[in-house]
């Protein structure tokens, strides 16, 4: 595992620039802006006021996940699978890099890239392959409906939590790194003065 996450980790060093990192945000921004403006609110007119299962971070029961997919009915599951699935395959991908990439140019600032705490820049990719994982469990889902399997709807609910999980921690590692990157910009403007 460490020879992987190492040669992901030499990927991203490789791919790394400053123009990269703004250029994968503002094109992964879009896509979450399509997904939350167009997507998800094209198939939750169909969810009688349920919540789609990729905007749940807590997690879900079988039962509520087959009474979505009953509620939806035939057209709010063909929106689903047709518009917000195909869309949520191409975000994951985006957050995983841009955000990966983000914390790889603040952790050089840092000079936090040597030794175990520079795993941290893969979080995102972590939360990105959960993403994935839970795409797949509604994908599957949906395809078999009429029939219905809760061991996928409760491995789907806990890639959701996972994908939770690790997008927090994304979100708290980039606001630490953050601060000792404002730390340390003063230090260094005092001890210039």
């Amino acid at each position: 595992m460490k020879i992987v996450l190492s040669r992901i980790f030499g990927i991203l060093e490789g791919c790394f620039s400053w123009r990269n990192v703004l250029v994968l945000f503002i094109v992964t921004q879009i896509v979450y802006g399509i997904i939350l403006g167009f997507t998800i609110p094209m198939v939750t007119e169909y969810s009688s006021g349920m919540k789609l299962l990729d905007t749940m971070p807590m997690g879900y029961n079988s039962a509520y996940v087959e009474r979505l997919l009953n509620i939806l009915g035939e057209e709010g599951r063909r929106l689903y699978l047709s518009y917000q699935i195909p869309v949520d395959m191409v975000y994951p991908g985006l957050f995983a890099v841009a955000h990966s990439l983000l914390l790889m140019g603040i952790f050089r600032k840092n000079f936090w890239l040597h030794g175990k705490v520079r795993y941290f820049v893969l979080v995102p990719i972590f939360a990105g392959a959960f993403d994935y994982l839970e795409n797949i469990g509604i994908i599957i889902m949906i395809l078999i409906y009429p029939k219905f399997i809760p061991i996928v709807a409760d491995l789907t609910s806990m890639f959701s939590m996972l994908k939770s999980i690790f997008t927090t921690l994304f979100f708290g590692t980039l606001i630490v790194s953050l601060i000792f990157l404002a730390l340390r910009i003063r230090v260094k403007e005092q001890a210039l003065r």
